[in-house]
């Protein structure tokens, strides 16, 4: 991970990282929905050491993009990798996110923003749905199923 090398660190001070990672989602009108991304990010840190890991979402309930981006700004990012946690390359992917961005940048000359790919089509996708398949065999029949409250 890259430091910035500044009189703080010849002081022995440990300088703050100058790479973000955002994590950002659509976004759910249900307050615990983001809680898996959250999760993810959390698991980033632990088993790969990315020290600034933060999450947000697109729409619906925040925090939202400008607030994580300028959170991690203030905390000394000079370079912002955003990954969008999407699974197909829709309008989000292609318009909504990259201007987003744009807007962003306009406020954060001095910081380099990089838009990663959604996941889309991926061998590890393939794997987790046969997962996923082989643990539904076990399930009930939705017939059984008890929902939350309904509403809107």
């Amino acid at each position: 991970m890259a430091r910035v090398e500044n009189s703080s660190e010849a002081s022995g001070k440990a300088a703050g990282p100058v790479e973000a990672v955002i994590i950002l989602g659509h976004g759910s009108r249900v307050p615990e929905a983001g809680k898996d991304m959250e999760k993810v990010a959390a698991r980033l840190r632990e088993k790969y050491g990315y020290p600034l890991v933060q999450v947000c979402n697109m729409s619906k309930l925040g925090p939202h993009l400008p607030e994580i981006f300028e959170k991690c700004v203030k905390l000394g990012a000079t370079r912002v990798l955003v990954v969008p946690y999407f699974l197909h390359s829709g309008i989000h992917l292609l318009l909504d996110i990259p201007e987003m961005l744009k807007e962003e940048a306009e406020k954060f000359p001095g910081v380099t923003i990089q838009m990663g790919r959604g996941f889309g089509f991926d061998e590890h996708l393939v794997d987790l749905l046969r997962d996923r398949i082989e643990e539904t065999r076990s399930l009930s029949d939705v017939r059984e199923l008890v929902l939350p409250p309904g509403g809107k």
